[in-house]
């Protein structure tokens, strides 16, 4: 069964760093062991660092088995509810084009997709039972999604399960917070052998995405 886990990371002390202009709604979403959960979870500790208060619903589904996964990270100075309806999510972060496609409806207008140019085929398209969409890249540029082929990227930084951190990267470019904050909470939370890996595969991620 899809579980939401619901974890409020506070505002840290000192009052807010940044400044935004209302709530902001960020919803990642892939398929499962492509790394989300930690994506949202480097958000989360950059915002709460700023002062910010930050909400995160996690729902995980059959992530285990290559299912959809998603998570809502909200940050403000006081963030009421963690509801992502239609049209609300003023970014977002796909970790896998089709997965991109079925989000799009939570984009609200004139927000940003960022979408890892990647198709995963699923079993039930193995099997026969369902087909992949042949126009997905045409539909992503009709929304304006910015697509990076974050798997490439990752690898040239020599870690390919860094795919997640090279859209964190890309993610960054959209938010108030200094590359030095996303920087810090990379050291803090990734394994130590991994740390330079990562901290150029979030440089790449910010170079394909234009900054």
């Amino acid at each position: 069964m899809p579980h939401d886990i619901n974890t409020n990371y506070g505002v840290a002390e000192g009052g807010a760093k940044v400044a935004l202009d209302g709530t902001k709604t960020i919803l990642l979403v892939g398929v499962g062991g492509q790394g989300t959960i930690l994506a949202g979870q480097l958000l989360a500790m950059v915002a709460a660092d700023a002062g910010l208060d930050v909400k995160v619903s996690e729902i995980h589904g059959m992530s285990q088995r290559g299912g959809s996964v998603s998570t809502v990270v909200r940050v403000g100075e006081k963030v009421e509810s963690m509801v992502c309806d239609p049209g609300c999510a003023d970014i977002v972060v796909a970790f896998e084009a089709v997965e991109a496609l079925r989000a799009q409806q939570f984009l609200r207008e004139g927000g940003t997709m960022f979408v890892n140019d990647e198709q995963i085929v699923p079993v039930s398209v193995h099997v026969g039972n369902f087909h992949m969409p042949t126009d997905t890249a045409e539909r992503l540029d009709a929304i304006g999604a910015v697509r990076i082929d974050a798997g490439e990227i990752a690898r040239a930084a020599g870690s390919p399960r860094s795919t997640n951190v090279v859209l964190v990267g890309a993610l960054s470019t959209s938010l108030p917070f200094e590359v030095a904050e996303w920087e810090d909470a990379i050291r803090r939370r990734v394994p130590p052998k991994t740390i330079d890996a990562n901290l150029d595969a979030f440089a790449k991620g910010r170079e394909a995405a234009g900054a």
